[in-house]
């Protein structure tokens, strides 16, 4: 029998909308659904969505500084999870690349494009998805 890995689940909302992500059990993963739920002010950068977590962890060896778009990553140098849906100010192309290599903690599930309508200073609270 092939046991289920503890997913973690979370809502990711802000004014003018939410997504949801499933995470994947990492370290950078436990540190944060301990931090859950949090609010914080939504800062943009390029087509890039990150905000403080309060969470401070290591950068882990499977560390990348270019991911899909949809991507949920840990930022460890800003203590801030970065949701990029687009290309930022530092890509090549249409990548999404990110200031510096962050743990990749899992994926949101549905269009990344939604986060086009968070603001700069815009409230975003996440927290956890019970099934």
């Amino acid at each position: 029998m092939h046991t289920e890995q503890h997913q973690l689940r979370i809502r990711i909302s802000w004014p003018a909308g939410h997504l949801t992500a499933t995470i994947e059990e990492t370290p950078t993963a436990q540190a944060l659904e301990k931090a859950l739920p949090l609010t914080a002010a939504a800062r943009t950068w390029g087509e890039e969505v990150y905000f403080d977590t309060g969470v401070s962890v290591p950068r882990e060896a499977g560390a990348r500084e270019v991911v899909e778009p949809g991507t949920v990553a840990f930022w460890p140098d800003g203590d801030a999870l970065a949701l990029p849906y687009g290309p930022t100010p530092i890509s090549r192309g249409d990548e999404c690349r990110l200031a510096s290599p962050c743990n990749v903690l899992g994926r949101l599930d549905g269009d990344p494009r939604l986060l086009s309508t968070v603001r700069a200073g815009d409230p975003i609270r996440v927290e956890r998805v019970m099934d």
